[in-house]
């Protein structure tokens, strides 16, 4: 039989900051923004409007911020792979005393780092600059469009949560329904989270319920006072 292989969680982090990001914020973008307009006293059509407005609208920044934001990390990550690949050129003696110094901080005597650095030299140079002295990998590299479809996905689904229990309900019942069911999708959504990425539940599911029901009371304050007035 073979060993069992460690299980690590750290190759989840790109993708799942990104889920989890969008989720909880089309759940809490969207039901805040039901509760806000429902405690205004407008109709169930006008409320569904805005929800889906909300979604749309929300969708779409979610995927334009989360774009420009990875892209400009993956400029960044070109930038300096390119600036590595002038230095190797120009430098090699150098940049591979750069590579040993690296090796002798992380705990190596001088003699074996300078041997590890020659070896990963000879195999990639690219590669082991990129990885050691950047900290870029394959693992850890932007992806600007994945980042994107992933954020606009899972905010789309976190917003038609609520909207789902806006239209099942009577309209009379929608800020009880709304306020409850939302929370409760947060509190799943945090747990769930914390369970793919390895942490405590418990921890992560009262966190993310907490700010949700912050955001979506001064919200629907916000409607209470401002709905007379407009």
């Amino acid at each position: 039989m073979s060993p069992p292989r460690d299980r690590h969680y750290v190759g989840r982090v790109g993708w799942l900051r990104a889920a989890v990001l969008g989720a909880n914020d089309g759940i809490v973008s969207t039901a805040s923004l039901i509760l806000g307009v429902a405690a205004t006293q407008q109709s169930k059509t006008a409320v569904l409007i805005a929800g889906v407005a909300g979604l749309a609208a929300g969708a779409m920044s979610m995927a334009a911020g989360e774009y420009v934001s990875v892209q400009s990390q993956a400029d960044t990550e070109a930038a300096d792979l390119a600036r590595e690949r002038r230095e190797l050129r120009t430098d090699k003696e150098g940049e591979l005393e750069e590579l040993t110094k690296i090796y002798i901080k992380r705990g190596l005597e001088r003699p074996l780092a300078r041997k590890v650095a020659e070896q990963l030299t000879a195999h990639n140079a690219l590669e082991a600059h990129a990885r050691d002295e950047l900290g870029i990998s394959e693992r850890t590299t932007a992806r600007p469009l994945q980042a994107a479809f992933a954020s606009a996905l899972s905010f789309a689904t976190g917003a038609a949560l609520p909207l789902t229990a806006v239209a099942l309900c009577p309209f009379t019942l929608v800020l009880p329904v709304i306020s409850g069911s939302s929370l409760v999708f947060l509190a799943g959504l945090g747990a769930l989270a914390a369970r793919v990425g390895g942490a405590p539940m418990l921890r992560a599911a009262v966190r993310v319920t907490f700010w949700g029901l912050l955001a979506m009371g001064i919200t629907t304050l916000v409607g209470k006072f401002v709905g007379p007035v407009v």
